[in-house]
């Protein structure tokens, strides 16, 4: 037995941040749909709408988490800079 930590492969480290994003979703979701209940009773007279909105900004809160989380470079303040530009400051 060895105690050298084994490399995770790519496909594990993408369905990790599947699962990260599915939990997300349900939980962002979840309480969206809550929120949404408890206002759509006590201030809105049991309308529709508030649930469905506010479980809609959750979905889209756990949608950007989860687009951050696959996309790095989407995070506000990051800045790509081509390898060319690398070079020039050298």
């Amino acid at each position: 037995m060895s105690s050298a930590p084994s490399k995770t492969s790519s496909e594990e480290i993408i369905g990790q941040k599947y699962d990260r994003c599915v939990a997300d979703l349900i939980v962002k979701s979840g309480i969206g749909f809550g929120v949404g209940v408890v206002a759509s009773v006590l201030i809105f007279r049991r309308r529709g709408w508030p649930i469905a909105l506010s479980t809609g900004f959750g979905a889209g809160g756990a949608y950007a988490d989860c687009d951050r989380s696959f996309n790095p470079a989407r995070i506000p303040g990051t800045r790509i800079v081509p390898p060319s530009a690398l070079k020039e400051q050298k």
